[in-house]
């Protein structure tokens, strides 16, 4: 497969282009921060313009500390040594709490489009075989106590995750990650090394980080639109997360690491790599529906729910599970597509 080269302009210095980067980001985090506080910063449920930003607020510092985090893992070596690792798992909390509620509503949105989509709102036609006619209705009679009982518990994990990220937002462990990028939005503690260093060979190895956790998948069976492998553990006792999931979720991160490191090179004038843009997007749909699938299991297994909710819920997870092999096989196709022409 060709690697990428990460070349910027010529004669950039290391840390002027790192400090560059990580002054614009923690900038992005204040403003974030500032417009979360103008709009009241109290919720991110009903309508109206004042929740809609809010809930951009929240996004906008969710993903700035994400990429100040993720490029204080990459050029590590380039900054003060304990004050980013104090400061970079404290950015990851707060992405990761920020994170949750939006998560938990979104997860119970494709649930339920997918609960209408299976069971549809059609008569069963008279000609379809009886078998399958007790089938559908099944499904369709489950269809309705299955979402409002995915309705119960995603939404109680959603406003549990609102008062987290609340109590988060009020706390001083929050106000010493601001007070942190704050400083960082003036004086970025670079180390001695800094001066000399080249970002090439720090940014080439989170791209080879990448592609060794790539070369690790099972590409050869995602190369096959569906297959069965995602449905190996089903609805099985085992409330663990899907054993074959972690690798892809892995993948997932290190390619934002890659994406982060490219625009720390590159600035505003990075190129865009279709490539990279369409493996994201896979393993997004990817992370959504293997969660989703999880959410499906988990809520079969609720003490003494009726058969026909338990039975919509297992088609239910089958389908999320259907949904993760699809989205391996896209990204298959999108990882392993000719790079010429797509950047």
């Amino acid at each position: 497969m060709a690697k990428q080269h990460l070349d910027p302009a010529a004669g950039s210095v290391a840390g002027d282009t790192l400090e560059a980067y990580l002054q614009a980001q923690a900038t992005e985090f204040l403003r974030a921060l500032r417009q979360h506080r103008e709009t009241g910063g109290t919720t991110s449920h009903g309508n109206g313009n004042g929740a809609e930003e809010t809930v951009d607020a929240a996004r906008a510092l969710r993903r700035s500390a994400r990429r100040i985090s993720g490029t204080l893992h990459t050029f590590r070596p380039l900054l003060d040594t304990d004050w980013s690792e104090g400061i970079r798992p404290e950015l990851a909390w707060l992405s990761g709490t920020l994170a949750r509620e939006h998560a938990y509503g979104a997860r119970l949105d494709r649930l339920l489009e997918a609960l209408h989509r299976l069971s549809g709102s059609s008569p069963i036609p008279a000609q379809v075989p009886s078998g399958a006619r007790e089938e559908k209705s099944n499904l369709t009679v489950g269809a309705a106590k299955a979402g409002a009982l995915l309705e119960r518990q995603l939404t109680l994990a959603r406003t549990r995750a609102h008062s987290a990220a609340l109590q988060a937002l009020g706390s001083s462990r929050f106000h010493a990650v601001a007070d942190n990028v704050a400083v960082l939005a003036s004086e970025v503690p670079l180390s001695p090394a800094a001066t000399t260093a080249d970002l090439k060979p720090l940014a080439a190895a989170a791209e080879d980080r990448l592609t060794d956790a790539i070369t690790q998948l099972p590409l050869v069976s995602a190369g096959h639109p569906y297959n069965s492998e995602a449905l190996v553990h089903g609805l099985s006792a085992d409330p663990a997360p899907h054993p074959q999931d972690a690798p892809w979720h892995q993948v997932r991160l290190l390619l934002r690491l890659h994406r982060y490191a490219r625009e720390v090179l590159y600035g505003t004038e990075a190129p865009v790599d279709v490539r990279l843009l369409d493996s994201g997007q896979a393993l997004d749909r990817h992370r959504d529906a293997a969660e989703a699938a999880t959410a499906a299991a988990s809520a079969a297994r609720t003490p003494r729910i009726a058969p026909a909710t338990a039975y919509a819920l297992g088609v239910l997870h089958a389908d999320q599970r259907h949904e993760v092999e699809a989205a391996r096989f896209a990204f298959q196709r999108a990882w392993l597509r000719e790079t010429v022409g797509t950047s």
